[in-house]
């Protein structure tokens, strides 16, 4: 089996200023499995050089396929565009920004089959964080990110895929100027033109997705949607949907062949369950690639049947997945955890005018005694301190004074008014040790597509436990 071998010098890697690039693709590719995002199979490091060995991909670059080919048929766009949404929604799921999606970046394999690669730029995501650097190519960056504003992540390669999804229809791009100025004026505009042979389902798509407002801007989960993508829509990316869905193709014949070179079965099987990488998993991940290599019925055999449903995520898809030629691989887990979807939502919500949402925050950061720095008009940096008195060893839950905690000064009061600092619940302060600890926190308010507000706290430095409970005092007397 061919593999692809990386050979970075660290010599040059450092005269060049790339080893946050490497170390942070290095990190991201060992966490991803996924039939369209390249696969990084080990990593050995010496003293001088750094071996990383890949997927061989065969085909080349989209970008070279699209030079060579011109636009392509509706059909032959689509299922390009159908496998490169399927990885970016894998690596969003995952909290992570690809930032510089484009033809270059995305690589066929000997079938034709799209393998997202370079995640050099990539960043990972956190609750209520936001990214500013400005990454990528300019032809392909969302107007937010040349501005050099905050934006979450997932919107941007939202526009990145728009404007693939173009080049792959229209054999250009919608945004493209020798000039930078003009090209930046350009995509802070949203200038561009739809050629009159794309059809109506890819007239309505792709402005959807190069919207310059990110918060009108189409989700990916929209995308998947949308009836022009849905149309032929493969199975196996119809149910991709939940991280066990790789687990559920466990190939027992594979199994034995690794257990043959002389590891054991328990441990194969629990360094796949929790995706470490060791030698029984690169053997496992190199035969099984080996494997369907070989078979001549196509990528990911038995699963590439036409989807004719229009709504990807429906009980019937399911149905229809579950009655497909190989059951084996679906019927490992209940349906609902193969079309699970996980919802993220994070901070305190509330529908009032931002005005008033930031005149109650000030309000309770006052009375709980936490100062605060603007530096934004809706993000604060505060700080506050704790002072925590330890007495005797034991747990909350027997109702026993373990951890009696009081925050610097006395304006805080618990809920029957008694002195107290509504952080924590000691019964009194009693004997023992009284510490100080600072925490820093971060508070930002935004908007969300749905029209309401979040006020978003983050923990910059403390202890976790005491930033969970400045969080608890906060929401109890913040009054939106």
């Amino acid at each position: 089996m061919k593999v692809a071998i990386k050979i970075l010098n660290k010599k040059k890697i450092k005269a060049m200023e790339m080893d946050e690039k490497v170390r942070r693709e290095i990190k991201i590719l060992r966490l991803f499995m996924h039939p369209h995002i390249i696969r990084l199979y080990e990593v050995m490091d010496t003293a001088s050089d750094i071996y990383v060995v890949m997927e061989y991909v065969k085909s080349g670059e989209l970008f070279d396929y699209i030079v060579e080919k011109g636009r392509l048929m509706e059909d032959e766009a689509r299922h390009f565009f159908q496998q490169i949404i399927s990885g970016v929604e894998y690596c969003h799921r995952h909290m992570v920004v690809h930032r510089d999606l484009k033809p270059e970046n995305i690589l066929l394999d000997a079938k034709m089959n799209v393998k997202i690669a370079d995640f050099g730029l990539s960043n990972v995501m956190r609750d209520g964080h936001f990214l500013k650097t400005s990454c990528g190519s300019p032809n392909y960056a969302a107007p937010e990110v040349i501005s050099g504003k905050m934006y979450a992540g997932p919107e941007v390669d939202v526009w990145s895929c728009g404007v693939i999804l173009y080049a792959l229809l229209c054999g250009s791009l919608p945004f493209d100027d020798e000039n930078i100025p003009n090209l930046f004026k350009k995509i802070k505009g949203g200038i561009y033109n739809l050629p009159s042979h794309l059809s109506p389902g890819a007239r309505d798509l792709i402005p959807r997705m190069l919207l310059v407002d990110p918060m009108k801007r189409i989700t990916i989960l929209e995308v998947r949607q949308h009836p022009w993508f849905t149309v032929r829509l493969p199975r196996y990316l119809a149910v991709m949907q939940a991280d066990h869905f790789f687990h559920l193709q466990l190939d027992a014949d594979i199994v034995g062949e690794v257990c043959r070179l002389g590891f054991t079965r328990e441990e194969l099987l629990g360094s796949l369950k929790e995706r470490h990488q060791n030698k029984a998993t690169v053997a496992y991940y190199l035969l099984q690639d080996n494997k369907r290599r070989m078979q001549s019925a196509g990528y990911l055999t038995g699963q590439m049947e036409p989807q004719e449903l229009c709504t990807p995520y429906t009980s019937g898809i399911m149905n229809r997945a579950t009655n497909s030629r190989t059951p084996s691989m679906l019927h490992a887990f209940p349906a609902h955890r193969v079309v699970a979807e996980r919802r993220w939502q994070v901070g305190i919500r509330c529908r009032a005018h931002p005005q008033h949402i930031m005149h109650e925050v000030y309000r309770t950061l006052q009375a709980l005694n936490v100062t605060w720095k603007k530096s934004q008009p809706y993000n604060l940096k505060l700080r506050t301190e704790v002072r925590i008195r330890r007495a005797r060893v034991a747990s909350r839950g027997e109702g026993s004074d373990a951890m009696a905690e009081d925050m610097e000064g006395d304006s805080m009061k618990d809920a029957d008014g008694a002195d107290g600092n509504g952080f924590g619940g000691g019964e009194g302060a009693g004997e023992g040790t009284l510490t100080t600890h600072e925490v820093k926190l971060e508070l930002q308010l935004y908007r969300t597509r749905e029209g309401e507000y979040v006020v978003d706290l983050q923990l910059v430095r403390g202890e976790f436990f005491l930033f969970i409970d400045v969080c608890s005092a906060v929401l109890r007397e913040l009054r939106i």
